[in-house]
């Protein structure tokens, strides 16, 4: 945002909200975003068809698809990564720049692994590597959510979220498609070994990049000052006193500053946040399935809703970056949280038109536009939540929210679509949404997205 317009208070025009996708750091997030996003389906769906074309039983593939829940429960170790420093890493690169490169080094280094590993051979080799993969994939997502929030200020985040979400998406093509493609005239050694290599767009991003500069807050201080005071009148010592000093200023007070500054308010944000991705997520478990049913071909889904739809989303997610600046996260919330369930609905015409080609485009459009600025949007808003002093905690807790309940209602949407059918699916998955629109309405009263901060100087 320019320095005229942040000091008269006016909203910034058209050309300095576009400008912002020039910021040095929200460049660099594109290629962060893109090294975050390539391991995810490395150890998820294309790994799954590596396996059934190797000859794996499905019940094996059923097991190993629990690689990927490292995503899920990577708040158990964001206070590592938010208050231990690397040995020589941190005092070189810096604290979040140190993790970031160490998660690259152990997902590169596991990709490789699995690339030189015959599972038909080794099967438990190959799953000891994609268990390295996906702990340092989890762990570069804490780092670099980190960073993201840390590196700029409030009024630049939903163009740091769009450009993550850009690199992002376009990683996950690269991890599908294109380790498909080298797959069926090569090997998935060769596939495995390309994307090894890949990650190292990831690595040299991590290199050029500066270390945020962050401030501690006066109000985080005194909290940590009552633990420092409570332990100094127990009968800890040594060691002991030090362990107990660590966890509670790694893990307890992460989350007593969160509740501190939004008070009861703070049940209300993790609700929204828990809630507000339910529809899209729950809707699009049964996505492909639909189309299928319906009639529409492999090719025209996969030319269709998988790149004209990633072609939408990341529209969306640009799209999204420029109105938070524009119009402020508050707005874009509820203008998002009442048409992403409302999109769902095209699926539902879309259900009663039949195997229509102008039908699936309709739908793709309105749903995965929407989808994209919401994302946006939700990431900017959970950005605003954090304290710098906690950042990685913080924002692990709420981007496990953000899917887990959506993730948890999926294992149920087979059976649903079985009983009512697709049209009443589609319309129970935008009654989903209902929730996080109410509760959007809430935080604006009582938690206002462009007014309550934490406390400490604004980063970047």
């Amino acid at each position: 945002m320019s320095e005229t317009s942040s000091i008269a208070g006016r909203p910034p025009g058209r050309l300095d909200a576009l400008r912002i996708y020039l910021h040095p750091r929200v460049v660099g997030m594109l290629f962060l975003g893109f090294a975050a996003g390539l391991p995810f389906l490395l150890v998820g769906g294309t790994f799954s068809a590596w396996l059934r074309d190797m000859g794996v039983e499905l019940a094996a593939i059923g097991f190993l698809s629990w690689v990927g829940m490292a995503h899920s429960i990577k708040v158990l170790w964001a206070p590592l990564v938010d208050r231990l420093p690397l040995p020589v890493l941190s005092r070189i690169m810096g604290r979040r720049r140190a993790w970031i490169l160490l998660a690259q080094l152990t997902v590169g280094v596991g990709l490789l692994g699995m690339a030189l590993t015959d599972p038909a051979a080794n099967l438990w080799l190959v799953a000891v590597w994609a268990v390295m993969t996906a702990f340092g994939s989890a762990t570069q997502d804490i780092a670099v959510d980190a960073y993201r929030v840390e590196a700029v200020g409030p009024e630049r985040q939903g163009a740091m979220a769009a450009t993550y979400v850009t690199g992002y998406r376009v990683a996950i093509l690269v991890a599908s498609a294109g380790a498909l493609h080298i797959a069926s005239v090569a090997t998935w050694s060769l596939a495995y070994g390309a994307m090894a290599v890949l990650m190292g767009v990831g690595l040299m991003t991590t290199l050029l990049v500066r270390e945020p500069e962050v401030s501690v807050s006066g109000e985080t201080r005194r909290l940590e000052q009552r633990v420092t005071d409570y332990l100094a009148r127990t009968v800890h010592r040594g060691w002991r006193r030090d362990v107990t000093a660590w966890l509670l200023g790694a893990v307890v007070c992460p989350f007593a500053d969160f509740f501190k500054r939004y008070g009861l308010a703070a049940l209300a944000v993790l609700l929204f946040v828990g809630t507000f991705r339910i529809s899209d997520i729950f809707m699009g478990v049964m996505a492909n399935p639909f189309y299928l049913d319906l009639g529409f071909t492999k090719g025209q889904i996969a030319n269709v809703a998988a790149a004209f739809g990633l072609a939408m989303t990341l529209g969306g997610a640009f799209v999204g970056g420029v109105l938070v600046l524009r119009f402020g996260i508050a707005r874009m919330l509820i203008f998002t949280a009442i048409m992403a369930p409302v999109t769902n609905l095209t699926f539902s015409w879309l259900a009663t038109l039949g195997p229509e080609m102008y039908g699936l485009v309709f739908a793709i459009i309105a749903d995965n536009v929407t989808g994209g600025m919401a994302i946006s949007v939700l990431l900017a808003y959970m950005a605003s939540l954090t304290n710098t002093a906690y950042t990685a905690t913080q924002y692990a807790l709420f981007s496990s929210l953000m899917t887990l309940p959506g993730q948890f209602l999926g294992g149920f949407t087979g059976w649903v679509a079985e009983q009512v059918g697709w049209f009443w699916f589609f319309i129970g998955s935008a009654a989903m949404g209902l929730p996080a629109i109410l509760l959007a309405v809430l935080l604006l009263r009582i938690a206002h997205p462009d007014r309550i901060r934490s406390t400490e100087s604004s980063p970047g």
